[in-house]
Order: C-alpha cells, then structure tokens, then sequence
C-alpha cells in the first residue's frame, strides 16, 4: 500500500458522491476549478437524475479511468410500474398508461431469472450519450427523433445480481449489480415489457464501483482535494 505522504493530490483518483441534476461532467469542471487540477476526468458517466459513487482521476491516474470503467458497478433505486416516459426516467413526461393489475413478485421474479440474469442483449436508452451518425443519442431525441427511425446498436452486458423488493407496489425498491456498460433504465424499459406492462426508473443511485464504495466517497460541498483514495 502507498503511504498517503509519498503522493501528490495531482496525480489520484477521489471518490464523489455525485448529486441529482448535476451531469459527471458538471462534478469534472466543478473539481477542476477546486483542486486546481490541471488533467482530470471521471470513469463512468451517470445520468443527471441518477446520483451516487463517482470515480474521478487527476493527473497521472487519468491513465486508470479505462481500468475503473471495467469494474462492476452496484445500483439501487426505485423502478415504477404502469406507466412510461420517453427518457425511461422523470427527465420526460409520462407519455403511455398501462395495466398492472396482473403483475405479481412471481411474475417480476421469473422475468428477472429467466431474462435479465446473466448475459443479456440490451439496447441503450434513446436519451443517452452515445453518439450516432457524429450525434448524441439524447440530441437525437430532443430533435424529436424517434427511437425507431435510428440504427442504435444493441450491446451485451453481465447482470451478477438482481434484488427487488416489492411491498409497495406498484413501486419497486431494486439492487442491481452489473458490468460496465449496463443501463439500467434499459432494464427498467425491458422488465416493463416483459411483464406485460409499462414502466419508468424513479431514483437510482450507483453505490459501489469494484471495491470502493459510497460511504468512502465526498461531497462536492466537503471536498477536500487532500482526501484522495489510495491504491497499491
């Protein structure tokens, strides 16, 4: 383990715990101008709705940003059933209504284990950052796109764990552990449909990424550019 007086805040990684409304890339310049950071960037983008763990590197780690991304990543939030919104999440409004009269935890649970355990095929949300045709994802939409008239390109991802918990139905509290490159409201849209229903992501929030958690992490507010994480 390295000794916290052998290295330089310019040259780690810290962990923040990113707001709601705030976009990664907002918690990036916000820290740049704290720190005085000359090289930084994060490794793993969260979506402004969504709040949680963040990895940000400064200086030489930003050379580590690829090995962060990789690591499993822990989610929990709140998915609702029996309507949906264009954005998976409250970013939209609600655009469709659907029946839940028929769903049970058995029904959620067997859709889970047989379809959104292990390996899965998922197509990313329209509002999203990947970029198509030199376009964000989200640009697309907001243009008034349709997911239908783009070639999104599906993508595999790991899903290792999936909990729910669902006493106050048609709320779903969740635990979700996956690989990188998994989005979640993709499975909230999936799970909707799976049931025979429709559904949206209320609250998400990212709490673990590889061994490092949330309750290690700052807040933008209490940022200390002292208390940077330490590795081997």
């Amino acid at each position: 383990m390295v000794e916290l007086d052998q290295v330089q805040p310019e040259n780690q990684f810290y962990l923040i715990d990113k707001p709601v409304t705030w976009t990664s890339f907002d918690v990036v310049r916000k820290l740049k101008n704290l720190g005085r950071f000359k090289k930084i960037g994060h490794a793993g983008t969260l979506d402004p709705l969504a709040s949680g763990l963040l990895v940000v590197c400064v200086g030489k780690h930003t050379k580590k940003i690829e090995y962060f991304q990789s690591l499993p990543k822990t989610y929990t939030g709140t998915l609702v059933f029996g309507h949906t919104t264009p954005s998976i999440d409250l970013e939209t409004d609600f655009d469709k209504s659907y029946p839940i009269e028929h769903i049970s935890r058995d029904l959620i649970l067997e859709k889970i284990q047989n379809h959104l355990l292990g390996e899965i095929k998922q197509v990313p949300p329209i509002y999203s950052a990947i970029k198509l045709d030199g376009k964000r994802l989200y640009s697309h939409a907001r243009n008034g796109v349709s997911e239908m008239e783009l070639d999104i390109k599906v993508r595999d991802a790991f899903i290792y764990e999936f909990e729910i918990n669902s006493d106050n139905f048609p709320e779903v509290e969740f635990k979700i552990c996956c690989s990188k490159g998994t989005y979640i409201r993709s499975i909230v849209r999936d799970l909707g449909e799976l049931v025979g229903s429709g559904a949206y992501l209320k609250r998400l929030i990212r709490t673990k990424i590889g061994d490092y958690t949330i309750e290690n992490a700052q807040s933008i507010e209490t940022f200390n550019r002292e208390n940077y994480a330490v590795i081997s």
